[in-house]
């Protein structure tokens, strides 16, 4: 639909029922088990929309639209493909009722985000180079409690793999979270909230902190405040090893938050030789063995990855290993007596 002037023409959603008339209409009830709450404010969802940028003319995935709130600012601000995935049956009703008020531009997936394939979502001519600006494809989510943490870990290993929505390129996500968790993700080093998934994140993208939605915004109140979480991936990331063996060295590395470094880095090891390769490991790194895990910078996880990788391309068999494997066949021993099956042999 082309203006005189040429450019496309602002969309508005026709009058509707409120959300609370369609939560009523269709017998919604926010589901616990599902840790789900709306979001009623449309000011509110406004608000977070604004924050993706400029929508008009642009391709959105929203994760989760539940009685659709978000969906409505995502139609309002222009989005000229809309693509919402919900879990929950009893949303879909709601949902059509939107996609009949805005014809063409709202496609409904019943299915789970964490198995969806969105790279089949879009047309692939929407793809951008990964070095140029970011393709014209958001994501933008209110998401439930329990799925987020495990969601954005699965996007973070989709980005540095480029797969996934990232097949298109730098694909921007704005996404809420627990306010605990929002902090976790954009905390820079030495802050209390610095953890593995400040690193993971944040080596990664740019992850900018937008706003706080306090929790009696929110149908039911939650017991938490919520924040709003900007993503732009990095068009070099600032740690140039695959994603499992990073997670592996930063997940180690906070194994024991209010300790040495080394104590964590060194379950990177097998008992045997434990002590000698981890001193290796810290040595090649330059990286000083008594600093917390929360005074590490990307720099120093980008040195002890690099160090990790070049002792695993000497000693294949340390990428297998895992201290939780070890610990797990010593229990087995000392529950039966009889001798474990051996672990994956390292050379020296």
């Amino acid at each position: 639909m082309m203006a005189a002037s040429g450019k496309i023409a602002s969309f508005r959603l026709p009058p509707l029922p409120t959300i609370g008339e369609v939560i009523k209409l269709y017998k919604l009830r926010a589901t616990k088990q599902l840790s789900q709450n709306f979001l009623l404010d449309l000011r509110l969802t406004d608000k977070i929309v604004r924050q993706a940028g400029n929508l008009k003319g642009a391709h959105v995935c929203e994760v989760g639209p539940g009685p659709g709130g978000l969906t409505r600012s995502i139609l309002n601000a222009g989005a000229a493909d809309l693509l919402v995935v919900e879990k929950d049956t009893r949303f879909i009703p709601g949902l059509q009722l939107l996609s009949e008020a805005a014809p063409g531009k709202l496609r409904i997936v019943h299915g789970d985000i964490l198995t969806y394939r969105m790279d089949r979502g879009f047309p692939s001519v929407i793809s951008k180079p990964w070095e140029e600006d970011p393709p014209n494809l958001h994501i933008i989510g209110n998401l439930p409690f329990n799925v987020s943490t495990p969601l954005i870990i699965k996007w973070l290993e989709h980005m540095a793999n480029r797969t996934g929505p990232f097949a298109f390129g730098r694909t921007r996500l704005t996404l809420t979270f627990q306010k605990e968790v929002a902090e976790r993700l954009t905390a820079s080093t030495a802050s209390r909230q610095r953890s593995r998934l400040s690193v993971m994140a944040q080596y990664l993208c740019t992850v900018h902190s937008c706003f706080t939605i306090p929790g009696r915004a929110f149908v039911p109140k939650p017991e938490v405040d919520v924040g709003v979480v900007h993503f732009t991936p990095l068009a070099q990331p600032q740690i140039q090893q695959p994603f499992k063996l990073v997670e592996k060295v930063v997940r180690n590395a906070f194994q024991f938050r209010r300790k040495y470094c080394y104590r964590g880095l060194e379950l990177l090891f097998p008992e045997a030789r434990r002590p000698e390769l981890a001193e290796a490991m810290l040595r090649q790194a330059d990286v000083d063995p008594t600093l917390r895990p929360t005074e590490l910078t990307l720099g120093h996880f980008r040195a002890l990855a690099d160090a990790y990788a070049g002792l695993c391309s000497l000693d294949p068999g340390l990428a297998a290993y895992e201290f939780r494997e070890e610990l797990r066949l010593k229990r087995i021993i000392r529950k039966t007596g009889s001798p474990a099956p051996p672990c994956p042999p390292t050379g020296g």
